[in-house]
């Protein structure tokens, strides 16, 4: 059991050194199409959790699942309100 949990904390350890590294070494330009990337991902993450909500029996996993589905939400919305922000930015300024 506790073999699971130090290997479960070691892919953790190692996925979030992982992303830091790539993430910092992201060309500022390509953020953009990065976060809509991402935005995509999380679009599917909530489909995946609305499938999982839609299979679930006790009271407990519908409570997951629903909270799942809304953090989801949330983050899928917020990203695209922030790739919106950062697209107003490049645009060009009237005179």
């Amino acid at each position: 059991m506790t073999e699971g949990i130090w290997a479960a904390l070691y892919i953790l350890l190692l996925a979030a050194f992982t992303g830091y590294e790539v993430i910092a070494r992201v060309p500022v330009i390509l953020h953009t199409p990065l976060m809509s990337g991402s935005n995509f991902i999380h679009g599917i993450v909530v489909v995946g959790a609305m499938v999982a909500l839609g299979h679930a029996h006790t009271p407990t996993e519908k409570i997951i699942g629903f909270l799942g589905v809304l953090l989801g939400a949330m983050n899928a919305a917020g990203g695209y309100a922030v790739t919106e922000r950062m697209l107003v930015m490049f645009e060009k300024k009237k005179r």
